[in-house]
């Protein structure tokens, strides 16, 4: 396989680049119209902004504009960028392969498709292109057979596939697709339409993908830190166990006495997937 010379430089000889622009917007209006589909489904955006209305209401502090400055670089930095959430490392390894792969693998298809034949025969693309592809099928094949929750914790059969799978697959097979199509040297046959069947199921699947949760999680994360940052700590209580009035609850009648570091708990074993 040439990693300096993509597919898609072979390709303009029976497509034109025009078909395969037209494509790229159909995808595009696809991710645009399902996600606004799948807020819709699961209501997720009036369960954000109801969570947001009780925040501003048990506020404690009033965030300045340097606050909230702040709380969107750190945001960006960790949340987004660094995948912060994750405490295991192969899990936010996993998932930073699988991401800026994805990202660098679709940035240049589209750029050697709409800069047309001059740019398609560019081996920085042509590589990064490979590059890109290679991230994603190593993340994502890495994700699907050892971290995969249901795999990782219950024990299930890696091949167990569900709905809630359906995204997962679809990229591991848009990439593996993507590098197999190269390998043969590119052309209209058989690894080119299972390419294309699995990035029309990536684009357009999205009431069963990540899509919608890509776009609402970076607007969740701020929202979190900005709870912790003004008080209103996620509309929870936030008084603790050692607290006289907590301790007046009867809910916590059997604990009163109990000591407040009561040992590890479930961090005594380490997890196995996030």
């Amino acid at each position: 396989m040439d990693i300096t010379t993509t597919p898609i430089a072979d390709l303009s000889a029976t497509i034109s680049y025009s078909t395969m622009e037209s494509f790229i917007y159909v995808m595009f209006a696809l991710v645009i119209v399902m996600t606004l589909v799948d807020v819709w489904h699961k209501k997720s955006m009036r369960w954000f902004n109801e969570n947001v209305a009780k925040g501003k209401l048990n506020a404690t502090k009033d965030l300045s504009a340097g606050d909230k400055v702040g709380i969107a670089v750190s945001t960006i930095v960790v949340d987004v960028l660094s995948a912060g959430e994750f405490c295991n490392f192969n899990r936010k390894l996993a998932h930073l392969l699988t991401m800026y792969g994805f990202i660098l693998f679709n940035a240049m298809t589209a750029i050697i498709i709409f800069s047309g034949a001059a740019e398609a025969a560019n081996t920085l693309y042509a590589t990064l292109w490979h590059v890109g592809a290679i991230m994603l099928a190593v993340g994502g094949w890495w994700f699907w057979l050892f971290i995969r929750v249901d795999v990782a914790a219950e024990g299930n059969k890696w091949y167990n596939i569900s709905a809630m799978d359906m995204f997962s697959i679809s990229l591991i097979a848009t990439s593996t697709f993507a590098l197999i199509w190269s390998y043969v040297g590119g052309g209209t046959g058989v690894t080119f339409g299972l390419f294309i069947l699995s990035a029309v199921s990536l684009f357009g699947g999205v009431l069963w993908s990540k899509f919608a949760h890509m776009f609402f999680k970076p607007f969740a994360a701020y929202e979190k830190r900005t709870t912790k940052a003004n008080g209103s700590a996620m509309n929870l209580p936030t008084i603790t166990r050692d607290d006289p009035e907590q301790q007046k609850r009867h809910s916590m009648e059997l604990l009163v006495d109990a000591p407040m570091n009561m040992g590890l708990g479930i961090k005594r074993e380490a997890p196995k997937h996030y």
